[in-house]
């Protein structure tokens, strides 16, 4: 086998894990979007349930032990009509042990009918205490428990007035001055009450608030995972595939210059695994000259003459590596779809604000797609930052780098450009940083002119 049929053979493999690499990335899509729809279908069913409050109506029976002593009164006989006194302790406690579940959830807590059995409890209390005194004045302190556990600011502190200057009213005319203990421990078990289970729910919405932090958290990272894996392979493997066919074009009659093209193909391949390490473990900075080189090289393999210009101040790591993918997105369509001769990338920097912007001489449109002006209309300036400025151009790429930028401060563009072709817009606010290199004044102005030498 010869050299050039080797290095056919070469090619071939590479194209072939190429479209292997597509594919598994068209399977973590489909995958992803399918748990979406699964968790949301799970969450209209209601099968995705919120833990409960912290508590239960249990908690708060026991305190009816305080109504033992008017039952013993009914059993020996020291209270008068028993049989009223008997229905009336039954209602009593019927209404609170509603009024109590009732008052662990919002929904029932607030609902009319809990409403009502509280007033008919309140009721209830006020004639046993006047009709017998003594022991049926502990249900007071009762009623103010269940009252605790239903009202809630603002209208707790009104109603316990009330609650507590009526249990002292009818304790004072059935005991005299004595009874103010019964206002006391009235006014007492309302705020404790209230206290507690205002606390529980706070405790409760705290503990919803951080799972529902931590849901957005691992959704965030699976969004900010899947964009940096297609800005990453959707760039890479279209290097890979450029590089390719050019190894495959020069390989009958340019044996050298195919191998040099091979070499490419081994070094971005091993620049993107690199990149995909660091992008799973969340730790990339990109850095914005690395990538203006990278996107030159793919325009002279696909034939594409490339003009890099930049000027302006150094740029802060985020933001190189937002303008970043913008490059890499930017080329990777230009190479897939324009046809262009031409490719310009600029990247200008004032005091406050980095422009970049790419233009090709193509037809103007990505494959499929139906490109349209962004609400900027041209040139966004600072009033429009944050706007996001999103075309209808291909696939998620430019969309997911739209949502990117607006998140931090800036905008994207994306259309047919004035002179034909295609442009692509983007821009930041600048973030102050250190100088590149030792000695280099933060407002110095750097300008490269890349590509043109290899013409």
């Amino acid at each position: 086998m010869t050299t050039g049929d080797k290095l056919s053979c070469r090619v071939d493999e590479i194209r072939e894990k190429v479209r292997e690499a597509r594919k598994h990335q068209r399977y973590y899509e489909a995958n992803k979007k399918r748990l979406n729809a699964e968790y949301k279908a799970a969450q209209k069913a209601g099968e995705v349930h919120t833990k409960a409050g912290l508590g239960s109506g249990f908690g708060l029976l026991p305190w009816l032990l305080l109504g033992m002593g008017a039952f013993s009164n009914l059993f020996q006989g020291e209270a008068s009509n028993p049989w009223i006194g008997g229905l009336g302790l039954l209602t009593f406690n019927s209404l609170y042990i509603y009024v109590a579940f009732r008052a662990f959830h919002k929904e029932t807590r607030d609902a009319v009918s809990t409403r009502v059995a509280l007033v008919l409890l309140g009721l209830v209390t006020f004639g046993l205490a006047m009709a017998y005194g003594g022991n049926w004045l502990l249900f007071f302190p009762l009623f103010g428990l269940a009252t605790g556990a239903v009202v809630r600011l603002p209208h707790l502190r009104w109603v316990g007035a009330v609650v507590t200057v009526v249990a002292g009213a009818a304790s004072v005319f059935r005991d005299g001055w004595g009874g103010l203990d019964t206002a006391y421990a009235t006014w007492i078990s309302t705020m404790v009450t209230a206290a507690i289970m205002s606390l529980s729910e706070a405790v409760r919405q705290l503990r919803e608030a951080r799972e529902e932090l931590a849901r957005r958290a691992v959704e965030e990272e699976r969004l900010r995972f899947s964009r940096d894996l297609h800005d990453l392979l959707g760039h890479t493997l279209s290097v890979i595939v450029v590089k390719s066919e050019a190894a495959r074009r020069l390989a009958p009659r340019d044996l050298d210059a195919a191998l040099v093209q091979v070499s490419d193909i081994e070094s971005v391949g091993r620049q993107a695994l690199t990149e995909i390490r660091e992008a799973v473990t969340g730790y990339r900075e990109g850095s914005l000259s690395t990538d203006l080189d990278l996107a030159a090289s793919a325009l002279r393999a696909a034939g594409i003459e490339p003009v890099v210009h930049r000027s302006g101040q150094p740029l802060a790591a985020q933001t190189e590596a937002l303008l970043g993918w913008v490059v890499r997105e930017a080329v990777t369509n230009a190479v897939r779809h324009s046809g262009a001769e031409r490719c310009e990338i600029s990247v200008q920097g004032s005091a406050e604000r980095v422009r970049l912007r790419v233009w090709d001489d193509g037809r103007g449109t990505t494959a499929g797609t139906a490109p349209t002006v962004g609400e900027c209309g041209g040139e966004c300036g600072s009033e429009n930052a944050g706007r996001l400025s999103i075309p209808v151009v291909g696939g998620t790429g430019l969309k997911g780098l739209a949502e990117r930028l607006a998140a931090a401060g800036g905008s994207l563009e994306a259309g047919p450009g004035p002179r034909g072709g295609f442009v692509v817009r983007a821009e930041l606010p600048v973030e102050s940083v250190t100088p590149e290199r030792p000695g280099e004044p933060a407002g110095a102005v750097r300008a490269a002119r890349i590509g043109e030498v290899a013409g």
